[in-house]
């Protein structure tokens, strides 16, 4: 049974573009939604482009009401019909209760090696840190922010000349790598994690 994929972004889409593309052949899942909280996010002209339907629930009108905002996700989604929901670069805070109707079913990718460096500015941290290597996870989501069991991670040595761009500019190609692994994996009802 080929399971449906729903890829929620909120910007350019790397990650999106990189696991729609898996999505061929044999592949385990398909992709059904792009769904962005920005109606201007760059990645859905390019899941257009791919041939997948999308949809924007901008978060802006709902202020700090996150369950009305959430309600509206849920919508489309619903709409949708996913098996498997895979966060790539999806800047809003999940609450408790959103995460739980996707227990086991929810996917983000975070560039650092959790437990290290959750929340925002991984590179710069791992830098400040003085890490010899820094990487991204993949992870199942939970109700804790950039929790959950970890299903693969991706590792790069850390240069002497490293910004926290050159470190970005190098470990994205390693997540575009990790991120279709995993789903390959996980669609196939499989949560070994992969290393690379």
């Amino acid at each position: 049974m080929t399971k449906r994929v729903a890829i929620l972004i909120s910007g350019g889409g790397s990650n999106m573009v990189a696991l729609a593309r898996s999505m061929q052949g044999d592949h385990p899942a398909r992709p059904v939604l792009v769904l962005s909280n920005d109606p201007e996010a760059g990645g859905l002209a390019k899941a257009r482009a791919l041939s997948i339907p999308t949809f924007a629930v901008d978060h802006r009108p709902f202020g700090k009401d996150r369950a009305a905002f959430e309600g509206a996700l849920q919508s489309a989604l619903g709409t949708a019909r996913p098996d498997i929901i895979c966060l790539a670069g999806f800047m809003r805070i999940l609450t408790p209760d959103f995460t739980a109707g996707w227990d086991g079913r929810m996917l983000n990718i975070h560039p650092s090696l959790l437990p290290k460096y959750k929340g925002l500015h991984t590179h710069a941290r791992a830098l400040a840190a003085g890490d010899a290597e820094h990487g991204c996870t993949v992870h199942e989501v939970t109700a804790a922010l950039d929790d959950g069991p970890i299903l693969g991670q991706a590792r790069i040595k850390v240069q002497p000349d490293d910004t926290p761009g050159t470190l970005a500019a190098r470990l994205l190609p390693l997540e575009h790598q990790l991120y279709p692994a995993v789903l390959r994996r996980f669609a196939s009802g499989d949560r070994t994690p992969v290393m690379l």
